[in-house]
């Protein structure tokens, strides 16, 4: 689960890192006369706010701040309604951090990174610019890896300390909560000194979410196409990527994630199947992935108990139904696989043989090559 920014910001109050001083919205008339300057931050479950016109600054009265609220709110970014925002107090930037904790599949273990490039995605950082370094979750940094982080951040001083206790606030956080990712960015140093979480971000295993009846319900942290997907019985997670992935299963679903990484693609929203092969489970499914609107979609399908021509047909109705403006690559293998690659390519599809093959395919296809 997704937590908005303000849920995550007051968990990470009630753990001792300082945030700003701020308080969450839902009209303009809830402006108060207090906190300015003030930045007003768009509550949604999307990246590239600020491109998008969802963070502005108001400067100096109610009124200015009303009239941003006004603008903001009811905004569509990325297929998200804005419906709540953050209003904070604006703060006297030095400088710009990272640090985050996030759990690593492949080597089984946690990670934090760090950076002294804040402000911008952790992914675009050099590598010889991020502190990475994994961790059994029931350990922490040595001193050694703590020395490192510090150097690489740039830091000096009282800052040196401060930074160190807040990593260790933020696994606190991380393990007591089951989170699978946590992250300040930026984090910041301003011109008095202080060291504040100025963004947060929190996912919480959403296998785990039984444990924690302190956490914000789940409606309200799912986006609506989040929400119709659950109604439908569908595993639908909408991220910031411009590739959808249709998947049949948890592990193919991730394993196709993974392969479009590798091909320098960027993996979106994905959809997982399970192992239905039911026609209008499977149009639902594909007109979730149409109203989510990527740029392009991959398609990988795995048969067993899945008859992968069944698959196909609810497919070419949907695609014959309703006009969806992304190119489909599709990947299937498995029962019935040869009449599911013709129906596929007779509609219309771009055809891989191998999983390498679709990822790139896709990848160069989300570039405008295909």
């Amino acid at each position: 689960m997704n937590v908005m920014e303000y849920s995550a910001k007051e968990m990470f109050q009630q753990y001792g890192i300082p945030t700003p001083e701020g308080y969450m919205v839902t009209s303009p008339d809830q402006v108060q006369e207090v906190l300015f300057p003030v930045v007003v931050k768009a509550q949604v479950q999307a990246g590239g706010r600020g491109k998008a016109g969802g963070i502005k600054f108001a400067a100096n009265t109610a009124d200015e701040a009303e009239q941003v609220a006004g603008e903001i709110l009811g905004m569509d970014i990325k297929g998200h309604t804005v419906r709540k925002l953050l209003i904070e107090r604006r703060l006297n930037v030095d400088k710009e951090l990272y640090l985050g904790f996030v759990v690593d599949r492949s080597a089984r273990m946690v990670r934090c990174l760090a950076s002294a490039e804040g402000g911008m995605d952790i992914e675009s950082v050099p590598k010889d610019k991020l502190f990475s370094y994994p961790f059994h979750l029931e350990d922490f940094l040595t001193t050694e890896a703590i020395t490192k982080m510090v150097d690489m951040l740039g830091l000096c001083g009282v800052h040196n300390d401060a930074v160190v206790e807040m990593a260790e606030r933020l696994y606190k956080l991380f393990r007591e909560k089951d989170a699978t990712l946590v992250e300040i960015n930026p984090l910041v140093i301003t011109h008095e000194g202080e060291l504040i979480a100025a963004d947060a971000k929190l996912v919480i295993d959403n296998d785990a979410l039984w444990r924690h009846d302190d956490l914000p319900a789940p409606e309200d942290e799912y986006t609506p196409l989040e929400q119709r997907a659950r109604a439908d019985g569908i595993a639908f997670v909408q991220l910031d990527g411009d590739i959808g992935v249709i998947a049949n299963g948890a592990g193919l679903t991730m394993a196709t994630l993974d392969a479009l990484r590798s091909a320098g693609g960027d993996g979106g929203v994905f959809l997982d199947l399970g192992g239905t092969d039911d026609p209008e489970q499977v149009k639902k499914a594909f007109r979730l992935m149409k109203d989510a609107d990527p740029k392009v979609v991959l398609l990988h399908i795995f048969g067993g108990i899945t008859k992968c021509d069944t698959v196909a047909i609810g497919i070419r109705d949907v695609l014959e139904e309703e006009c969806l403006e992304a190119p489909v690559v599709a990947r299937i293998k498995g029962r019935n696989e040869e009449l599911a690659r013709q129906i596929l390519k007779d509609a219309g599809l771009i055809a891989a043989k191998s999983l390498r093959e679709a990822a790139q395919l896709a990848t160069e296809a989300e570039g405008g090559e295909c």
